[in-house]
């Protein structure tokens, strides 16, 4: 379907603001019924004014010259527009009088959105958020420096070249503060902070095109890791003389048996807990990255570790729930355990969040509907993938139990 776009130039006098018969000469810029008045800062006298022809009226001298002039103008107001137009710019009246008075050339960068993003979106982001966009923000210094040999760049010269070239970059970078290259995930993760930014630029006017219009990011499903029952019980019976893995430890294993996410953890107070329903004490909290309430009916386990910590020199200064532990080397001292504790998985804090779910809830046989309750979710669609991990499991476990019935019958 065909949208009709319509573009003119005309001249005007404004009459009523005439002072001794003479006022001043306005072009206006038409594009789509908007309109955009430039003051020419040159005056004519009213009564010698063609309104129709938009034109001064007589052949003297004064009149040609003037005639020669509107002329001028019109032929550049009608070149910026087939300039804007072959630069493909969203056409606009304000943008091409902007573009005939030298206005519009305000070349916005790289940086200029990431300190507009820093500034202005802060308020809206998670603290932890904030900490993501500046690293994806240095990732991108680092490339324009290694790739382009500066360390700025327009955002009129982002294109689909820039952004695969990024693409590659990350996979293939290695800070000095990381153990390895970054993984496939990751990498999409900082492009699409990328995108928000220029998508954020786009909108402000700032630039004309998207850059990412053909670029499809290319995110790899994983299977979210969880402990076994057996592995759970390998770390709650692990001993060790060092308070700070002890502590790292109980905080993992609270969160193995109510799903909270760290953060959570961390920010659970001792008026946290309230009688719930059935009259037993209960989490009540919301979840600090989506503000939805949670209600969690207190395990044993998670009984004993409030309790152990109840009189704790950390928790009564605080008033928390739990000792407060720095995020900052929390999955390093969890890699320890693991160690500790003979696990070869890759032990982190979310996976308690995803144990939860599989091991101590579903494969227990609590509904999934409670599940998806239990652990904040908007939609269940969310809880159904730790469905799919629990039956993919049976499968495993199935499958060694034929194959053991198999053996036994070629040993008959």
């Amino acid at each position: 379907m065909r949208t009709s776009f319509t573009f003119s130039v005309l001249f005007w006098i404004y009459k009523k603001r005439a002072k001794n018969n003479q006022t001043n000469i306005y072009a206006r810029i038409t594009v789509n019924g908007k309109n955009a008045n430039i003051s020419l800062k040159h005056k004519v006298d009213i009564n010698s004014w063609d309104a129709k022809a938009q034109k001064v009226r007589g052949h003297n001298a004064i009149a040609r010259e003037m005639n020669l002039y509107l002329e001028e103008v019109k032929s550049q107001i009608v070149q910026c527009y087939r300039d804007l137009k072959t630069e493909k710019r969203i056409l606009s009246s304000e943008l091409i009088k902007s573009r005939y008075l030298g206005e519009d050339k305000i070349d916005y960068t790289l940086i200029d959105i990431f300190e507009y993003h820093n500034k202005n979106m802060a308020h809206k982001l998670k603290a932890n958020t904030v900490g993501h966009y500046k690293t994806t923000q240095k990732h991108i210094l680092t490339y324009l420096k290694e790739k382009y040999k500066t360390l700025n760049i327009h955002l009129q010269n982002l294109d689909y070249e820039f952004i695969i070239g990024l693409e590659s970059f990350l996979r293939s970078y290695q800070s000095r503060s990381s153990q390895g290259t970054i993984s496939n995930n990751v990498a999409m993760k900082h492009i699409q902070r990328l995108r928000k930014m220029i998508t954020l630029a786009y909108n402000m006017e700032w630039i004309d095109r998207d850059p990412f219009v053909m670029f499809k990011p290319k995110i790899e499903k994983r299977e979210r890791e969880f402990l076994t029952e057996m592995e759970l019980q390998r770390i709650e019976s692990l001993s060790c003389p060092i308070d700070r893995l002890m502590t790292v430890k109980d905080l993992f294993v609270f969160g193995c048996y109510t799903g909270l996410s760290y953060v959570d953890i961390m920010k659970l107070k001792k008026d946290n807990i309230l009688m719930g329903i059935d009259g037993s004490d209960w989490i009540m909290s919301e979840r600090l990255k989506t503000k939805i309430p949670v209600k969690i009916p207190l395990l044993p386990v998670v009984e004993s570790l409030i309790k152990k910590y109840e009189n704790h020199p950390r928790t009564l200064y605080s008033g928390r729930l739990m000792p407060y532990l720095s995020n900052q080397k929390l999955n390093s001292y969890l890699k320890e355990i693991a160690d500790m504790s003979g696990i070869k998985k890759n032990l982190t804090f979310h996976m308690a969040r995803h144990t939860f779910a599989t091991t101590v809830t579903l494969s227990n046989g609590v509904p999934i509907e409670t599940v998806s309750k239990l652990l904040g979710h908007t939609k269940i669609v969310t809880t159904q993938i730790y469905a799919r991990v629990i039956e993919k499991k049976i499968g495993e476990d199935m499958q060694k139990l034929k194959d053991r019935f198999s053996l036994n019958k070629q040993v008959q």
